[in-house]
């Protein structure tokens, strides 16, 4: 299916849940959606089953959507098409399933030099979206060849949260490409999408570290080593 057939089937088809998700923080859903003859997977973060947290307020299934329109807006296919949905379990996310291998994650992944192109693209909008929870698992190998970074409910808080397995390629320079998509976004402005999504305040932190990441033009160093989510994996 293209993208736009995806998007027609998530959006209008009717959902059944297909089974719960393991090891998930907050409730996670796996479901298909059917539009007369054509089906899709997808993942279902319903807003009810968030766990309060005391530092990001209640629907994270929000940031999970900024998300996609973040990666979406820097051109960079990071996300997997995400939009807002009313499923059984009331208002949330739904993700495009990615058919994955998963028993990669960033820690192989990093190992092929193949591969460092596109986790430099992740690392970078991380650092843009302050991704307080990427974790190895994050990061899938889709069968097409694509990494998908996925679990970003935790971005876009006005302090800095950041906490993410990928620290190998501190001091190298940001690639080209990547800053000048950094400078297209900052100059031109956020999507309205995302001033719908997120606060002035955390719209405003966004074009910050962004503009920032584009002075400095390399990537940072953890010299504390303290910057790391838990579990790594």
């Amino acid at each position: 299916m293209t993208a736009d057939d995806v998007r027609e089937v998530l959006a209008r088809g009717e959902l059944t849940v297909k089974g719960r998700l393991p090891w998930a923080s907050n409730a996670t859903f796996l479901v298909e959606a059917t539009l007369e003859d054509t089906t899709a997977l997808a993942v279902y973060k319903p807003e009810r089953g968030e766990r309060p947290l005391w530092d990001f307020p209640a629907g994270l299934f929000r940031r999970e959507l900024a998300a996609w329109h973040l990666s979406e807006a820097l051109g960079w296919g990071i996300v997997p098409l995400t939009i807002e949905r009313e499923g059984p379990y009331g208002a949330g996310s739904l993700q495009r399933f990615v058919a994955a291998d998963f028993e990669q994650h960033y820690f192989t992944l990093r190992e092929v030099a193949a591969h460092h192109d596109a986790l430099k693209r992740i690392c970078a909008f991380d650092l843009v979206a302050n991704n307080a929870d990427r974790k190895s698992g994050h990061c899938l190998l889709a069968e097409d060849g694509a990494i998908y970074g996925i679990d970003n409910g935790l971005c876009f808080h006005v302090e800095p949260k950041l906490r993410t397995v990928i620290w190998d390629f501190g001091e190298e320079p940001l690639p080209p490409a990547l800053l000048d998509d950094l400078r297209r976004l900052t100059a031109g402005g956020l999507p309205p999408a995302l001033g719908e999504l997120l606060d002035a305040t955390e719209c405003q932190a966004l074009i910050k570290r962004a503009r920032a990441l584009v002075k400095v033009g390399k990537f940072p160093v953890d010299s504390g080593g303290r910057r790391y989510p838990w579990p790594l994996v």
